[in-house]
């Protein structure tokens, strides 16, 4: 991948964690510790990629307040290219809002990622070029379905890469989903996009067969504690695990950091079975730490993730 690129266009927001100090008693206010940090599930995607050691640019949309210079400054200095950046003026920049709880699994969450309308069709468009050149391509449902679908057409042979989010995304953008080279569901998501129910092993193997069918090149599918199954088109088909971490930090960001690790994978030339390890690695490197994203993601962390949690 030698001079080359991981372009994202998606959201970019700031989070805002609650964590609970105790047991969580809904419908009532509870002590525990906020933290803000920049996010965003395409944001997120390219700077776990870019503390990898891979060139990530970001195309996105804020608004001219402090959560969009937040966005703006603290992505630059984890190694993002923002200069694709939109700022649209009295707007509100995107945000996402999660309860954990005290043990860092999340309770409940609120996005408001209202602002990605402006990421158009006509702005893709006007960046073909440089999704033809990139080595991939990262994209969230959170953009308009016909956003989603143009990236798709204009990417040509440049890989997409697409992680549905929620059920109500993965509904929102299941008419579309053919022209992926790899979605990154979970059981539910899945069942949605493929129309298969997923509650079995089997059930599951067929869906992933199914979207496969459809023209998605790969599919990875997420299991919590189970690790993952992974199907491809050449005929790979494997349920693969690291041993799980017994306490986590916070477990918002691990979804993301697997799919870093993906296409982390899928740009360094690695084996599917070599990409997995490393996503899955990436994923408990991530719930290790407070933070979103783990500032102490790399190829060095990777390795003893991999070295403390392989089987």
């Amino acid at each position: 991948m030698s001079g080359k690129f991981v372009l994202g266009i998606g959201a970019a927001n700031v989070d805002v964690h609650g964590r609970s100090r105790a047991s969580v008693v809904m419908r009532d206010s509870n002590p525990g510790h906020l933290r803000t940090s920049v996010g965003g599930v395409t944001r997120n995607v390219l700077e776990n990629l870019s503390r990898l050691g891979v060139s990530a640019r970001m195309v996105s949309a804020v608004g001219d307040d402090v959560y969009g210079e937040m966005i703006r400054r603290d992505s630059e200095a984890a190694g993002l290219d923002m200069s694709g950046l939109i700022t649209v003026p009295a707007e509100s920049s995107s945000c996402y809002i999660s309860m954990l709880d005290a043990h860092g699994d999340m309770l409940v969450a609120m996005s408001d990622m209202g602002i990605l309308r402006h990421i158009t069709p006509e702005v893709v468009d006007g960046r073909a070029e440089l999704i033809r050149e990139a080595a991939a391509v990262v994209c969230d449902p959170c953009l308009p379905v016909e956003t989603v679908a143009r990236i798709i057409e204009r990417a040509g042979d440049t890989p997409v890469f697409l992680d549905p989010v929620s059920t109500a995304y993965a509904r929102a953008v299941a008419p579309v989903v053919d022209g992926l080279f790899l979605i990154k569901p979970n059981r539910m998501e899945l069942a949605v996009l493929s129309g298969v129910e997923t509650d079995t092993d089997d059930g599951l193997i067929e869906a992933c067969g199914e979207l496969l069918a459809r023209g998605v090149r790969r599919v990875a599918v997420s299991l919590g504690e189970r690790g993952c199954y992974y199907a491809d088109r050449e005929g790979t088909r494997a349920f693969r695990a690291l041993r799980p971490l017994t306490e986590m930090a916070n477990a918002n960001g691990a979804g993301d950091a697997f799919m870093a690790g993906l296409v982390y994978g899928h740009v360094k030339g690695l084996s599917a079975e070599e990409t997995l390890d490393r996503a899955l690695a990436a994923g408990i490197v991530a719930i290790r730490s407070e933070m979103t994203i783990n500032p102490e993601m790399s190829e060095e962390s990777l390795a003893r993730a991999l070295k403390e949690f392989g089987n």
